[in-house]
């Protein structure tokens, strides 16, 4: 089989149920932001020494798919969206992994500069994605409503790339950097 179809060469594409809409079309813009998130993921995993670090991070890949596939159907579907919804508990593991290495780590009391080793700066670049995918999320939710599920997973899992960056500087005893005010 071969990889491309051509049928995408004059700027549409097709969304699972066959419809098919432009490829700047804000779903398809929503879904590939997901996408863009997961391989900058997938460059962190590859830096991520600790196993269970490694193991959570390939479990929120997983979920992008299914959060990416669900935004990737068509609305005159809706039985094929419930195909891909994410489950409930998934926002509630994210929470407790967050709550788990925030208590690991010193309290943080001013605003932070990105980086560190290599691994946490990897990190805060998938948060900042993340964040953009969340922005594109919102306005797509304005047209066509959104599992609140995945809106939350969304959200909360910037916040958990945020404390993974601390967590992997501390482990790595890289000092983080604050931010101060330099005038």
């Amino acid at each position: 089989m071969k990889i491309y179809t051509k049928t995408g060469d004059k700027g549409s594409t097709a969304l699972i149920g066959g419809a098919r809409v432009k490829k700047d079309d804000l779903r398809i813009e929503t879904y590939g932001t997901l996408d863009e998130l997961n391989a900058h993921l997938g460059v962190l995993d590859t830096l991520l020494t600790d196993a269970a670090d490694k193991s959570f991070v390939q479990r929120i890949q997983s979920n992008l798919f299914v959060i990416g596939s669900y935004l990737a159907c068509d609305s005159q579907h809706p039985a094929q969206a419930n195909h891909y919804r994410l489950q409930p508990d998934e926002v509630n593991e994210l929470e407790q992994e967050i709550d788990r290495m925030t208590q690991a780590l010193p309290p943080q009391k001013t605003f932070l500069l990105p980086g560190g080793c290599p691994a946490s700066a990897q990190a805060h670049v998938c948060r900042t994605v993340c964040r953009r995918a969340e922005r594109r999320m919102v306005s797509l939710n304005e047209a066509h409503p959104i599992q609140l599920e995945i809106l939350a997973f969304v959200n909360r899992l910037s916040d958990y790339l945020f404390v993974l960056a601390r967590k992997i500087n501390f482990n790595e005893n890289v000092m983080e950097k604050k931010w101060e005010l330099s005038w």
